[in-house]
């Protein structure tokens, strides 16, 4: 068993950190309270598609994988869509989560994604979409496709707000057995993009410096990594324990 020293070295030599995609490790917030309220309705939605869509970063993909977790749906990845049968996957499933969704369409699963919503809707089961844009936005030919997407019940995620930023920063650094003054948070907050991927990657390279100069985080510390590229690097992302229940 390694200790958390030993863990934290591995990371300076490359070795990359999974993201937590749990339930227990999802934050609710302003900015995300509606779409974790209709999840939490589930199955009792008005339509058997529901789509959450937000910017990049804002946590939808976190989300997505809490929602597969708590009521035991199928993952879905967008590279797999077109290699799979629809109707066997609606069967064998209780429900079907798909991430980005919007470059699935993109990317010529249309028909594909319209089969599938289809075979949801014939079964009695249900489907999870994430998307960056509204269904309205996405770049879908197929007619069907798009009336089936206009009918879907669908949410909208908002960017972060200073206190789910503070709190998921909060997280990061316990999380990496770092330990840091309430003035590193808020010196962070006033400088880092709204993103939780953003805070993420920061928080990764901190660790890194720290390691490295064999110094404490520090203000001076912060300074030298933001100065690098003159902001913390956006990178896609990424509630309590019990999240989504009730």
């Amino acid at each position: 068993m390694s200790d958390g020293v030993s863990d934290r070295a591995q990371l300076a030599l490359g070795f990359a950190r999974s993201p937590a995609m749990g339930c227990a490790d999802f934050l609710v917030a302003q900015s995300n309270a509606d779409a974790v309220g209709w999840l939490r309705r589930w199955p009792n939605w008005p339509t058997p598609t529901l789509i959450i869509h937000g910017p990049e970063g804002c946590g939808k993909t976190h989300l997505a994988h809490a929602f597969a977790e708590q009521r035991q749906a199928r993952f879905v990845h967008k590279h797999e869509l077109a290699t799979i049968d629809p109707v066997a996957l609606a069967a064998d499933a209780t429900g079907v989560v798909i991430d980005d969704a919007d470059a699935c369409a993109a990317a010529g699963g249309e028909r594909a994604l319209l089969h599938l919503m289809n075979a949801v809707g014939e079964g009695g089961r249900t489907l999870l979409l994430t998307a960056r844009q509204a269904p309205g936005h996405w770049p879908v030919a197929l007619a069907d496709l798009r009336s089936r997407l206009k009918a879907a019940a669908s949410v909208g995620i908002g960017e972060p707000d200073d206190a789910l930023m503070r709190s998921v920063l909060g997280k990061l650094f316990v999380e990496r057995q770092l330990r840091v003054g309430e003035e590193i948070l808020t010196y962070v907050l006033a400088r880092i993009e709204r993103s939780l991927g953003a805070a993420g990657l920061l928080v990764a390279r901190l660790d890194a410096e720290a390691l490295a100069t064999q110094r404490p985080i520090t203000i001076p510390l912060v300074r030298k990594v933001l100065g690098e590229d003159g902001e913390a690097d956006r990178q896609p992302g990424p509630p309590p324990s019990g999240c989504l229940q009730r």
